[in-house]
């Protein structure tokens, strides 16, 4: 992530702090999520405890891979009262760079026990005949 400079006068932004909190916070609230990459492809997983596959939605945008989703809190006991509740619901955004050489149209998805795993395979290299190239002489 690149940071922001200011280039609009020698006194920061009053409202610089809260933009950093602001973003504290999403980051904190983000789906913690592993990267690796594998000499065929990219791979993401992103731990999404309690969310439906149907509430999941993956898009790529400008060559960034954007998976935004929503895990639902629903009540389902009448007359059940918490006294605290420490799980976590509601949207979630997280957006991954694509890397150049990753195949963009052969992405696949797959959720299993929560966890969603993105595959982004690699292009391959244009293989074709060899052609030989002969050397002539200049006049």
């Amino acid at each position: 992530m690149v940071e922001r400079t200011q280039t609009g006068g020698w006194m920061p932004s009053l409202y610089e702090p809260i933009k950093k909190a602001s973003q504290k916070i999403a980051d904190w609230f983000a789906p913690r999520s592993d990267a690796a990459v594998t000499p065929g492809a990219y791979e993401i997983e992103m731990e999404l405890p309690g969310v439906q596959p149907e509430n999941i939605d993956i898009q790529v945008q400008d060559g960034t891979l954007v998976v935004t989703g929503e895990k639902r809190f629903e009540h389902t006991e009448e007359g059940r009262s918490y006294l605290f509740s420490e799980r976590e619901y509601g949207a979630f955004q997280r957006a991954f760079r694509i890397p150049p050489d990753a195949d963009q149209e052969a992405i696949d998805a797959q959720f299993r026990n929560g966890v969603l795993t993105l595959s982004l395979p690699k292009k391959r290299a244009a293989e074709g005949p060899v052609r030989k190239i002969a050397v002539r002489s200049a006049p």
